[in-house]
């Protein structure tokens, strides 16, 4: 509750920050605001990813369902995350470029990126009760996963369109946008770790009580 309550608080003090404290861009105007939730969101889905992507090995490894709990909490925060990121993204597109949608390098690999766990929640969604469909859908989060280093070196590989707002090649920010962005990034982390939090104890008492049902049946 806690972690909720925090989680709530910061948001709403970085969402005064990006609508009064934030200057506003002067080439994109106010649509610009969008960046830092946009940005925010597209980073902390390699977090959910990531972690999907270790457990769903350590699972491989160990066929520890604790691992299993983690991955798939870890798939669906990210997988969330992405559909965010997927939303925002044409919202701050469309003024800029005259288009909602464009097959841009990084928009493809991102949209590909979203099918990819889309598809492994089908499946989990289906077969994961059974060792045999969390071996499956393991194997699925280690391949889906591969995509992530496409995502985010797709503007570099293949040249693309896709702003470059941070790093060496970046347009750069002013000290006030920097601050804001810093803010609101870890209000995105805050909601991650909520989530994440949430996602796994649901997960965890879902399979104690697929394992009380098991017991029953076999005792009676």
């Amino acid at each position: 509750m806690k972690l909720f309550i925090s989680t709530c608080l910061i948001w709403l003090g970085a969402l005064y920050l990006i609508f009064f404290y934030a200057p506003m861009e002067q080439t994109q105007g106010i649509i610009q605001k969008i960046f830092y939730v946009h940005v925010s969101t597209a980073i902390t889905m390699y977090f959910g990813f990531v972690i999907s992507f270790l457990s769903a090995l350590m699972y491989l490894l160990e066929k520890r369902r604790h691992w299993d709990e983690i991955s798939v909490a870890g798939a669906e925060v990210g997988f969330f995350l992405c559909t965010l990121v997927l939303l925002t993204g044409p919202v701050w597109a469309k003024p800029v470029w005259g288009a909602w949608w464009t097959w841009e390098p990084r928009l493809t690999s991102t949209l590909l990126l979203w099918l990819l766990y889309a598809g492994y929640l089908v499946l989990r969604a289906y077969f994961g009760s059974s060792a045999q469909g969390r071996k499956v859908t393991a194997i699925l989060a280690v391949i889906a996963f591969l995509d992530v280093p496409l995502v985010h070196f797709s503007v570099r590989l293949w040249r693309g369109i896709h702003p470059t707002v941070m790093g060496p090649s970046g347009g750069g920010m002013s000290p006030k946008m920097q601050f804001v962005f810093v803010v609101t990034f870890i209000a995105t982390l805050f909601l991650f770790a909520s989530l994440m939090r949430a996602r796994f104890r649901l997960e965890r008492s879902r399979n104690l009580l697929e394992s009380l049902e098991l017991k029953q049946t076999e005792s009676s």
